[in-house]
């Protein structure tokens, strides 16, 4: 479908579901809750900012077997599923891949990093245990004052589950295609003063493609205590994954083949990584107005897996473990709220890339890579909302951070190839240090034109470091990257607000502006000097037909381009103006969802998805484009009896060939071929209740 008949489409809808509202249903709706604005819970109305939340019930319905199936229901954000558990994010922003791609967006738990600053991971959202949590909270773009490095076009936020008052003790088995099968439990309570939240999961996947699946656990523990001075909340969160990966599949339009999509080129490709992270937030009353909380917290982190997408196919290794304290002071005066602190972390990081054979004189075995990395960072904050009694709100906040690496290669400096070598792939450089200051500031004002309408209007900058992979894991001779940080800056107007208790309502216009984005060049080296404009516009409604009947949109409309000409590796064409690849000008989701608890006698629920995935070119060139795609998936769920609940999802009902991922590299067409039809059946048993 055309961009231009999808917005029609969407534009439609959303002025029939304003008009139909007049004749609605006229129970109030519930105000949102936003955390990751400022770590405390408020009201988000007015809040002059983007944000979205995926809440405990979308959770549920969905159960989502990869993050991407819920992160459709947020407008901007696009999860490109790699296989198994792998994936690649796309916030605001094109799908960002290269070393360092992945610094472009702030994952965390809790608010917390899942990977520390300088060492992401495309694939580190695999880390969080989404699957039990209490919501998902994504910001939009440059966040507040609260997050450094990486906030640029956005925060992925995945919140625990709190105690619950009462009892609440479940345990669910799922099985699908291709032997698949999930147990998963939850077990939460409060005793008096105490409260614990326990929540796993065990996934086994035998893999749509030959040679492929995984096996994955998930274990998270909440403890939350309410003393007479002091109020604790501490997480230990842990994930262990293994995986045997199925690379691309090659050829135009291979994944529309029946003879190939199970086909699998590298059956020898594997990811295993774990991760833990623990933290203890401490809170305490400072005044009747003001309250102080210090968070030590502590991640490890471990990975090793084969580069199957290198011809020569290389096996890294990487960990790193973190140790950091955030301290902060949330003042609520009525018609001032602030919010400021100090964080510093502490990282050690190693790398090793190892091959096993030759492949070249100038891919040699042996190893390619071996350093250790000690990074610091210590950051200042301040973050300040105002709340007269007037239409109008402000929000203001400045932060500076500081980063240093502290570098040791730990094999020969220079080349690994012998003088047989032309231009050596691999160049490791010297042990040296490298820090980087970043300032961001964000300003935000709106106005409300009635109780439950507000426009807002905001300005905010971000940046990342550059990360450690881009700084000394370095090609082609290069001795040294002498990079400096990338940096954002964001305009955006938006128009939020409730209709007649029956529908929700988000439209956020955005132009944003990067410079100083780090690139590989035609020589493979690594430099900063690109520039990228994104501009689009974000559409998210939620309207309740009637007291059984509701309809929801997520939608987005965006063009992301090079803002100047650069020389990029594997190409000489001028580039300024282009897309960027993988970088649909349209995608988004459309839901119907009908409750049929009266018909059925217990709470029943069933919600038939439309997922639309737009064109987009696959090289900076605008040479190669993938098509697109439309999915429809059905998902069914009902109380069978008080105890006993099933739960029915149909995946690709419809049995669309399409790729989750397209790609142009090495001169051909790449894809990671999606998943056919597929039925996920639930059983879950709740304890503690009685049969009625």
């Amino acid at each position: 479908m055309p961009t231009s008949s999808l917005w029609q489409s969407v534009s439609l809808t959303f002025l029939v579901l304003l008009l139909a509202s007049l004749s609605a249903r006229s129970e109030p709706i519930e105000e949102d809750i936003l955390v990751t604005a400022s770590r405390i819970p408020e009201a988000a109305l007015k809040l002059p900012l983007a944000w979205s939340t995926v809440d405990s019930a979308a959770l549920a319905l969905v159960d989502p077997v990869h993050i991407n199936e819920v992160m459709q229901r947020v407008p901007g954000a696009w999860i490109s599923r790699g296989n198994g558990q792998e994936s690649i994010i796309a916030l605001r922003s094109p799908v960002l891949t290269g070393a360092g791609g992945c610094g472009a967006f702030f994952s965390a738990a809790d608010g917390i990093n899942l990977r520390a600053p300088g060492f992401c991971n495309i694939n580190q959202l695999f880390d969080s245990n989404f699957e039990q949590a209490s919501r998902i909270e994504v910001i939009r773009g440059p966040a507040t004052a609260l997050y450094g490095s990486n906030a640029m076009h956005g925060v992925i936020n995945v919140i625990s589950a709190a105690p619950t008052e009462e009892l609440d003790q479940n345990l669910a088995l799922e099985a699908g295609p291709d032997n698949y099968y999930r147990a998963k439990q939850r077990y939460r309570n409060t005793f008096g003063s105490h409260g614990i939240s326990i929540n796993a999961n065990v996934t086994h996947d035998g893999g749509y493609k030959d040679d492929s699946g995984y096996d994955q656990q998930k274990l998270l523990t909440r403890y939350d205590y309410s003393g007479e001075s002091w109020d604790f909340r501490t997480v230990l969160d842990g994930a262990n994954l293994n995986q045997d990966t199925a690379g691309f599949i090659k050829g135009f339009q291979a994944y529309q083949d029946d003879d190939r999509k199970k086909e699998n080129p590298n059956p020898e490709a594997y990811r295993d990584a774990w991760s833990v992270r623990f933290y203890s937030a401490a809170t305490t009353s400072l005044n009747e107005n003001s309250s102080f909380t210090v968070t030590p917290y502590l991640r490890l982190n471990d990975m090793k897996f084969l580069q199957h997408f290198l011809a020569w196919q290389p096996t890294e290794k990487n960990a790193h473990d973190s140790l950091g304290v955030r301290t902060t002071i949330h003042t609520d005066a009525g018609v001032l709220r602030w919010v400021h602190g100090i964080e510093a972390e502490y990282t050690d990081a190693t790398l090793k890339e190892t091959q096993d054979e030759d492949f070249s004189p100038n891919i040699p075995a042996g190893v390619h890579y071996d350093y250790q990395v000690d990074a610091s960072m210590a950051a200042i904050y301040t973050q300040l909302r105002t709340q007269y009694d007037t239409p109008w709100e402000f929000d203001l906040g400045v932060r500076l951070e500081y980063s240093n690496y502290d570098y040791h290669n730990r094999t020969t400096d220079g080349s690994p190839c012998s003088d047989a070598a032309d231009n050596c792939r691999f160049y490791r450089p010297a042990d040296r240090d490298d820090d980087f200051t970043n300032w961001s500031t964000n300003a935000g004002v709106s106005y409300a034109l009635t109780e439950d309408h507000i426009v807002y209007l905001r300005l905010a900058q971000g940046y990342r470091a550059p990360q450690a992979n881009e700084l000394y894991r370095l090609q082609s001779g290069q001795e040294s990257a002498d990079l400096d940080s990338e940096e954002i800056a964001n305009i955006e107007l938006g128009l939020r607000g409730y209709w007649r208790s029956t529908a929700r309502y988000d439209i956020a216009m955005y132009y944003m502006n990067k410079e100083n984005v780090i690139f590989q060049d035609s020589d493979r080296q690594n430099v900063s000097g690109a520039k990228t404009n994104h501009y689009g516009a974000e559409i998210s409604v939620d309207y309740a037909i009637t007291d059984n009947w509701s309809v929801g949109v997520d939608a987005n409309f965006a063009s992301h381009t090079y803002d100047n000409n650069i020389e990029l590796f594997g190409s000489n064409k001028d580039i300024k103006g282009n897309d960027i690849d993988t970088s649909p000008k349209a995608f988004g989701s459309a839901r119907l969802g009908w409750d049929f608890s009266e018909l059925a006698g217990r709470y029943s629920l069933t919600e038939l998805e439309w997922v639309y995935m737009g064109s987009y070119y696959l090289d900076p060139t605008n040479e190669h484009e993938y098509n697109g795609h439309s999915l429809v998936n059905l998902r069914i769920t009902s109380d069978l009896t008080p105890r006993w609940t099933a739960g029915l999802r149909l995946t690709n009902l419809l049995d669309e060939e399409y790729a989750e991922r397209a790609d142009f590299g090495f001169g051909d067409y790449r894809y990671f071929v999606g998943q056919p039809r597929g039925a996920y059946l639930q059983i879950s048993y709740q304890f503690g209740v009685t049969d009625g």
